[in-house]
């Protein structure tokens, strides 16, 4: 599936950008769009984290703290526990940032850590003390300078991420089931076609994490 939309970005459009993210990421997305339930619970007993079921009710993606809630360091997981991504919070200026790292198989099927892959940073808060948006700079090709926002408000679980051209790519609401708004920790997750949802799930956890919701 082709997006319509030709914004340009360096001087490639749209689809060539997010073709050519596909390639370096090897990403996990779906030409349609897909939704997913966000439960803002650990699966571990007593534990802090997320989990993340798909539109069939089967676990996808999961975060476990165990028993200590804002680490400086959590970890996104498959269903089966394998590690996608390490995000861990640096200490720099006065929000500090925080950077993902993906992991991989070597050659022997061990994780590996990769180089961090982006990083992500609050803005000022300039127009509302209510707003809380994110700049997350992608780093897996330096040259291209390319980046996504965030944007959600404090101390909430929803948001909306956006790329540099402001075209949506995810957004997350509270779930609703017969027309009844569930509780602020069952979210539902949007993602767009062609877009990572590894990636973005790590982004909603570094979100989640900025709030103190993991």
């Amino acid at each position: 599936m082709t997006r319509k939309k030709t914004h340009t970005h360096n001087g490639e459009n749209t689809s060539e950008f997010i073709d050519r993210y596909s390639s370096v990421s090897s990403s996990c997305s779906s030409l349609e769009r897909e939704t997913f339930t966000i439960w803002m619970k650990s699966l571990v007993f007593h534990g802090n984290g997320c989990t993340v079921y798909n539109s069939g009710g089967e676990v996808v993606f999961r975060v476990d703290n165990y028993q200590e809630r804002c680490r400086s360091e959590v970890f996104l997981m498959d269903s089966s526990g394998k590690v996608l991504f390490s995000i861990k919070r640096k200490k720099l200026g006065i929000f500090g940032c925080w950077e993902g790292i993906k992991w991989s198989n070597n050659s022997k099927g061990i994780k590996n850590k990769g180089r961090p892959c982006f990083q992500v940073r609050r803005n000022r808060r300039i127009f509302s003390r209510d707003i809380l948006s994110c700049r997350v700079n992608l780093k897996f090709d330096e040259n291209m300078g390319s980046y996504y926002r965030i944007i959600g408000l404090e101390g909430k679980s929803t948001l909306k991420i956006i790329d540099f051209s402001g075209q949506l790519l995810a957004e997350a609401v509270r779930k609703q089931s017969l027309g009844v708004a569930l509780g602020e920790d069952v979210l539902k997750l949007t993602v767009e076609p062609q877009v990572d949802q590894s990636l973005i799930m790590a982004l909603v956890t570094v979100y989640g994490s900025i709030n103190n919701k993991l």
